[in-house]
């Protein structure tokens, strides 16, 4: 046993249900009015800028590769001092990053912008929440962090309708300006108002996970944690840049595949509700692995059968992604404990947003060379994934 900083609320801190439906309902706005922004404003910012839609991608792509350097560095800012200052702040860098880009002339403006919210999104997005929330919680937070996930899983349902309505009606600059006072107006005030100050108070570890010596022995798991990662954020990524015209391959329609492509939403959300309400008595690694084999089964399926079976693809991958999310949130916690958490995470998360970043675009050059075979490397990424979570023990931390 040895000494060590510890945070706690400074003040009595309110119930779990009004942070979580905070959390959930902020990430929502992060998710949807910087991540999913660019599938509808891409296009008509390119036009106006005079710019290739790549050249707004590449952009976007530096804002992701940023927030995932700029991660261990979040991370141990949470672990110190709590969630709170770091939240606010990136409801702040939000709406800045979202006026430049309302206001960009040409490609250096426009770069800038994404810079901007690219740093917001290493201090606002999930790995600042579950990190927040394991300050709050410690051990405690799996059902927390699957909640906000709960909420989150919305965010591309909720947001792209109304950015494309903001766009039709104000244009691509109107709609960013609206996004940027609802970061103000709603982000803003929540992170301020609800989440707890917190305060360092000198304590002894004694809980499991939190020794020096556990920590010390996770060199590998970390490593394998990393690649899981790095592997079903990929895919992830691709699928949302890609699923309508992988669809289409699959001898759908245009309009079908649009409507298809939509049940990732409602599939992701649907496997959260069963993560909490039947998995939660379980290790977490069992869910991720099951997890990790739904992408790979659902490829099967498809390459077998074609578009008849093109909805069971794609609930397969949702439902699979949507636990895979919670579980980048909860393996380290079950794994490693609360200890230094946040720095953790920022680690374990700096190949994945490099790897999202250039996700759509290799995936781009595949379909055009393989069509629908493309989806081979996704399928043979899910069952590296699931290799690599069978190395992994379920309980690190023991001596």
């Amino acid at each position: 046993m040895s000494d060590t900083h510890h945070l706690h609320p400074a003040d009595s801190p309110p119930g779990r249900l009004p942070i979580v439906l905070s959390l959930g309902v902020v990430q929502t706005l992060g998710w949807g009015s910087t991540y999913y922004l660019p599938a509808i404003l891409a296009v008509p910012i390119a036009e106006d800028l005079g710019l290739s839609t790549g050249n707004v991608f590449g952009a976007f792509s530096l804002a992701l590769v940023l927030s995932g350097l700029l991660g261990p560095m979040i991370g141990r800012r949470i672990d110190h001092r709590g969630g709170r200052p770091v939240l606010v702040m990136s409801s702040v860098l939000f709406a800045l990053g979202l006026l430049l880009l309302s206001q960009a002339v040409g490609p250096v403006t426009l770069w800038l912008a994404w810079l901007v919210i690219g740093v917001g999104m290493a201090m606002g997005l999930y790995e600042a929440a579950f990190s927040t929330l394991a300050g709050i919680y410690g051990s405690n937070a799996r059902n927390a962090i699957t909640g906000i996930t709960l909420i989150a899983g919305f965010a591309s349902t909720i947001c792209w309708p109304i950015t494309a309505g903001l766009e039709s009606t104000l244009g691509w600059r109107g709609a960013c300006l609206v996004w940027a006072a609802a970061h103000l107006v709603i982000g803003l005030p929540l992170n301020r108002l609800v989440l707890p100050r917190m305060k360092k108070t000198r304590t002894v570890l004694i809980e499991e996970g939190s020794t020096p010596k556990a920590q010390g022995k996770g060199g590998l798991t970390m490593a394998l944690l990393a690649f899981v990662f790095a592997v079903t954020w990929f895919t992830s990524t691709a699928m949302a840049a890609h699923l309508p015209r992988l669809l289409q391959e699959s001898g759908l329609p245009l309009a079908t595949a649009v409507l298809v492509a939509g049940l990732v939403g409602p599939a992701q959300v649907g496997a959260r509700f069963l993560e909490y309400a039947l998995l939660q008595r379980f290790h977490p690694l069992l869910s991720a692995r099951m997890a990790s084999l739904t992408h790979p089964l659902g490829v099967v399926c498809v390459l077998a059968l074609g578009s008849p079976v093109a909805a069971l693809f794609t609930v397969l991958h949702g439902a699979g992604n949507g636990i895979l999310t919670i579980a980048k949130g909860t393996l380290p916690l079950a794994i490693f404990g609360p200890q230094d958490y946040g720095l953790r995470q920022g680690w374990l998360m700096m190949p994945a947003r490099v790897s999202q970043a250039f996700a759509p675009v290799l995936f781009a050059v595949l379909i055009d060379r393989f069509g629908l075979h493309a989806l081979l490397l996704s399928a043979a990424l899910g069952c590296l994934a699931f290799i690599a979570l069978m190395f992994i023990k379920p309980v690190l931390n023991k001596s």
